[in-house]
């Protein structure tokens, strides 16, 4: 009975290996990290030698990779991608916009995705750690490829997805006939007007979507060895906890496995 009760006792903690984005996305799950740690849990997060906020604690084992750009060059890609994001004006104007912050921003996470994928030492200790599960930010595209890799159920912790990928791969309704689109400036009421700007909307999503994760599907295709999309990828993940709540959102059909988690943001500035 005893040895019983102690064999219980080892299974309540579990080794996670964690993969996350760097920016504000980081700060909202490093609380999530160093609570996981308190309950007794095993962290081992991997992330790139030059970031803005992914840093080394005591309350996780980090593992990091070198990256061939500064972290000058890192920081201006992150302006360049917010100055898009929150152009105002003409609507075509601030997608362009935001359309060359992303593409500047992308070739830096990239770059960093590969060298992680390149690095053979490393990746040989993720695969000899026989790791429980893995936590990651769906945007972090690495953590998608890594989890297929390494055969884990994945837990995705996000906010939402460039151009609305993320809503296509949670398999939930989304017409856009009463769901808006980011960046639309329309609520869930549209006249019929509306819901045309709407749909054109969805168009330019999907262009977004080819030219931000293509890159992304090719350098998975080559390390997995056969031919697969980010949606794919994303297809897979075992528990979706939003960071959101409909107070504040849209109402809009859940999957089972997709927790709103509204509340569980950065307190960091």
């Amino acid at each position: 009975v005893l040895l019983f009760l102690s064999l219980l006792g080892l299974a309540a903690a579990g080794k996670l290996l964690v993969v996350p984005m760097d920016g504000s996305h980081w700060l909202s799950m490093r609380e999530v990290v160093d609570i996981l740690r308190q309950k007794g849990h095993e962290v081992v997060v991997v992330a790139p030698e030059v970031s803005l906020h992914v840093k080394p604690s005591e309350n996780f084992v980090m593992k990091m990779y070198p990256v061939p750009f500064t972290q000058e060059e890192l920081e201006k890609a992150f302006q360049a991608f917010f100055r898009g994001s929150f152009e105002e004006g003409w609507i075509l104007k601030r997608l362009l916009k935001m359309h060359e912050g992303m593409k500047t921003l992308t070739d830096c996470w990239v770059t960093s995705c590969e060298q992680l994928l390149q690095n053979k030492e490393l990746i040989k200790y993720l695969e000899e750690s026989k790791f429980d599960a893995i936590l990651t930010d769906p945007v972090a595209t690495c953590g998608l490829i890594l989890a297929e890799h390494l055969s884990l159920p994945s837990v995705y912790f996000l906010r939402g997805a460039p151009c609305g990928l993320d809503v296509d791969a949670r398999l939930c309704p989304s017409p856009p006939s009463y769901i808006p689109r980011s960046f639309s400036d329309l609520t869930d009421r549209m006249a019929f007007s509306q819901r045309v700007k709407n749909l054109l909307f969805d168009v330019l999503n999907i262009f977004l979507c080819d030219f931000a994760f293509e890159p992304y599907s090719k350098l998975a295709s080559e390390f997995l060895q056969r031919e697969v999309t980010v949606q794919d990828l994303l297809h897979k993940g075992s528990v979706w906890l939003l960071r959101l709540e409909f107070v504040l959102e849209y109402p809009r059909p859940l999957m089972p496995n997709i927790i709103p988690i509204g509340g569980v943001n950065c307190a960091h500035k």
